[in-house]
């Protein structure tokens, strides 16, 4: 295991070939006027090929980045790609930010500097913390998985080795999206590393054991399972085919950058909470910077592959598993499907449950202080015991 300074420098000849591929679009046809009923609107996407060809920089998004410390972590036969960035104030509490998909670590780039500068953003110094935030292991500058197997339960385990290394051998873990699924598995096979989890999403996966005698499924819980199959079924189509056959895919994917950006900000219109209008919630800047990070890396199969991987080890706890870990979740409105308090209860040691006023999936990204707030909030606890 090693950790070495790292800084992002995509090539010339990468960029290049990007730009040949964006002026050569083939279009597909679309019914007239019938905007985004289909899906993503043809004449939205003519201005995001435009906006990518015409002015969006790649190279002053990677400066940008570049000012963060970026490095490298060798375990496991694979490399991990991160940002560590020291709090400032005493004593600053060391917390794991973990992205999902279709984000990356962009996505938490906003609550840097809320996490490790309090005082500069009205908190105060004693709300510091040590941020590292990892790109998952086949997306952006991590590795790519070369054996099958790398699912959530090694994520988890390599996370450890890292926060180890880094000379954390307690941690607050936070994530949505497969961030929550990661930081679950953590709390729960790994709960002498981690003081409390922070949750802005419940795994898609996630099913607690229920016995029909003694603990029944109750009205509510019923009722939420009928509106999560209706979401999936309205809406859960990217699911069903990353689940099953992401290689697939990806060979379309991989090859057009504007049937990429088609698929990633498609979620990011329908995830977040933007009322169908996404540029109110990100600009063409935030979508391509992501969407570029995805194509330059080349790891959109890769990324994908995480959905198959989960499936063959989902979150399914049996008879008297539970997560003793003081758990906090931060429920936004737009976060949908999301189950029900009692239905997170049966398996996590909620200390701590807030109603969001606003946002949706990318929680970080799009309401930052909100989240960064429920953090400190939840933190102080551990604080006042070290």
């Amino acid at each position: 295991m090693a950790i070495e300074p790292f800084k992002i420098n995509i090539s010339d000849a990468a960029l290049s070939d990007l730009k040949e591929r964006l002026i050569r679009t083939r279009w597909p046809d679309a019914i007239p006027h019938s905007g985004w009923a289909y899906g993503l609107d043809l004449a939205y996407m003519h201005t995001i090929r435009d906006y990518w060809l015409n002015r969006f920089d790649w190279r002053r998004h990677e400066a940008e980045w570049n000012k963060l410390p970026h490095y490298r972590f060798q375990a496991d036969g694979l490399q991990v790609h991160f940002i560590h960035v020291h709090g400032r104030g005493p004593r600053p509490l060391p917390i794991l930010l973990t992205h999902g998909w279709p984000g990356s670590f962009i996505e938490m780039l906003r609550v840097v500097p809320l996490l490790t500068d309090p005082q500069a953003f009205g908190a105060g110094p004693n709300d510091s913390f040590d941020v590292v935030v990892p790109s998952l292991p086949g997306f952006g500058f991590s590795g790519r998985p070369e054996q099958p197997g790398m699912n959530t339960f090694k994520i988890a385990g390599i996370w450890v080795k890292l926060m180890q290394e880094l000379g954390y051998p307690k941690f607050l873990a936070q994530g949505g999206d497969f961030g929550a699924n990661v930081s679950t598995v953590l709390a729960w096979k790994h709960k002498e590393h981690v003081l409390g989890l922070h949750l802005n999403y419940i795994p898609g996966s996630y099913h607690p054991y229920v016995d029909a005698a003694e603990s029944p499924m109750t009205e509510e819980e019923l009722r939420s399972q009928v509106e999560d199959a209706r979401w999936f079924e309205e809406k859960g189509g990217y699911c069903t085919v990353q689940n099953t056959q992401p290689q697939t895919l990806a060979f379309a994917l991989h090859d057009s950058p504007m049937g990429l950006a088609a698929w990633l900000i498609d979620k990011f219109r329908d995830w977040s909470d933007c009322d169908g209008d996404v540029e109110r919630r990100f600009s063409k800047d935030d979508l391509l910077a992501n969407v570029s990070l995805y194509w330059l890396t080349e790891t959109t199969g890769s990324s994908m592959r995480l959905y198959f991987e989960r499936r063959q080890a989902p979150l399914h706890f049996g008879k008297g598993e539970r997560i003793s870990t003081p758990t906090a979740v931060a429920r936004f409105p737009k976060e949908e499907p999301f189950p029900v308090r009692s239905w997170v209860e049966r398996v996590y040691d909620i200390a701590r449950w807030t109603t969001m006023p606003k946002g949706g999936h990318f929680a970080a990204w799009e309401e930052p202080e909100l989240l960064v707030q429920d953090i400190r909030e939840f933190a102080r606890q551990f604080r006042a015991r070290s």
